[in-house]
């Protein structure tokens, strides 16, 4: 089926091809780091005579109560809507979803906000802030951290990765700017630091819900809510356990070693990190060209090309990381946290890699809408959580388990890719939901 509206739809010389995959990875690889860099450097900020005792730590649960929001869920299912719909002709149905999903959202947001503020006294005392300026701030950039994710799936859905990327970038840039100038012209502390927060979620969002326009201003067709549900609830699962199993390791260590540890394992974990963030941006281009070209019945080798590069990029990253991350610690930490944190590189990094490779066949499979294996991700993240919560005598023995499980993820990403649990998946009946 054509798609009803061409002015949607992506444009097929620019973005079709291998050469243009690499193009618009690359170009999302720079958008992402040059971003995470500049959203980094706020942190930088803290070493200012402009921030008083305690304020860092009252920015850090403003910043947790904003990136507390699911944003790779809420990402994907967008997209995955955005993607099908556009390739079967059904853009507006998913000008009815995107619709229908923001004014979803800021009702949720209105419920929460006003919890908030009924609750404000005793959140205050059990968080230990005084005032209610940072709080105020915090409210719309939790908004707008809710809206975001929507907003840049559907411009990843219509492959329209060069304002995806302008949106990334824009939203560290704005952040560091306007919190400079809070903090270091304006001596704001805390609020300060939250309202560079807050204008670079608006700028991301604005430029993302703008470059969206060609598809939410199409007239709304009706939709089987229903069925997006159904469709929607494996897609916001499986994205949810993935996420989790990336950042969940630092709940537990947090829980179980002294703050100098904890603070040493997440120095480390920053730069291991990272190996993620530079090979995401393979996945975020092949996961929209996955679904068209599923929805639309064709072939295509995609998947080896994202495979191979993702491995060929995590494991010479996870190299590098253990050869020169050493040195990089002694560079920008203290001596204290260089003792905990370089012996944990090479372990660390080498934990994210069959996660990252996990990743690309995970995306792959929710693509298609082979969702058999969900619930092997619901079992895995269990296993993930008993494992740490009996395993955790060492920081050592804590990457040890995230490695155990990392391999066990991927392991179940390949059976039901290529092993006998390779499933058949059937094209989508005619009237769902986009």
């Amino acid at each position: 089926m054509s798609v009803s509206n061409p002015d949607v739809a992506p444009r097929g010389r620019a973005t079709s091809g291998r050469m243009a995959f690499f193009y618009q990875s690359g170009w999302l690889m720079i958008a992402t780091v040059v971003g995470g860099a500049f959203m980094y450097g706020v942190h930088v900020l803290t070493k200012s005579k402009s921030i008083g005792a305690g304020d860092y730590g009252e920015f850090g649960v403003y910043l947790s109560l904003v990136m507390c929001v699911p944003q790779a869920p809420l990402q994907m299912v967008m997209a995955q809507q955005t993607a099908r719909g556009l390739a079967t002709g059904r853009d507006r149905q998913v000008s009815a979803v995107f619709r229908g999903l923001t004014l979803g959202i800021f009702g949720l947001w209105l419920v929460v906000a006003a919890v908030i503020l009924v609750c404000r006294d005793s959140l205050l005392s059990g968080w230990k802030i005084t005032g209610m300026t940072g709080l105020l701030i915090t409210l719309p950039a939790l908004l707008l951290q809710m809206w975001l994710p929507l907003f840049q799936g559907a411009l990843q859905g219509r492959e329209s990765f060069l304002w995806f990327g302008w949106s990334q970038l824009s939203n560290g840039v704005v952040r560091l700017g306007v919190a400079a100038a809070a903090v270091l012209a304006f001596h704001w502390g805390a609020p300060g630091m939250m309202a560079g927060v807050a204008a670079g979620l608006f700028v991301a969002a604005a430029i993302a819900c703008w470059q969206a326009r060609p598809l939410w201003s199409l007239p709304p067709a009706a939709v089987a809510w229903r069925e997006l549900a159904r469709q929607a609830a494996p897609l916001v699962i499986g994205f949810w356990v993935i996420q989790f199993l990336f950042t969940s390791d630092t709940i537990f260590v947090k829980k179980y070693f002294t703050k100098s540890e904890t603070d040493a394992y997440l120095s480390a974990g920053t730069l291991c990190r990272a190996l993620m963030w530079v090979v995401g941006p393979l996945v975020t281009v092949m996961f929209p060209r996955i679904i068209r070209s599923s929805a639309r019945a064709e072939k295509t080798d995609l998947v080896g090309v994202v495979l191979i590069g993702t491995a060929s990029l995590s494991i010479l990253g996870a190299l590098g990381l253990a050869l020169v991350g050493p040195f990089v610690v002694r560079l920008i930490y203290t001596p204290e946290y260089v003792r905990i944190a370089a012996p944990l590189l090479a372990w660390y990094a080498a934990a994210m890699v069959p996660l990252a490779l996990a990743n690309v066949l995970l995306n792959t499979l929710l693509a298609r809408g082979s969702f058999k294996v969900v619930p092997v991700l619901g079992v895995m993240a269990v296993v993930y959580i008993v494992g740490l919560s009996r395993y955790h005598d060492s920081l050592l023995m804590i990457l040890q388990v995230m490695g155990v499980c990392n391999v066990l993820v991927f392991a179940a990403g390949a059976w039901f890719t290529w092993g006998p649990g390779k499933a058949v998946v059937p094209a989508p009946a005619a009237g769902a939901a986009a």
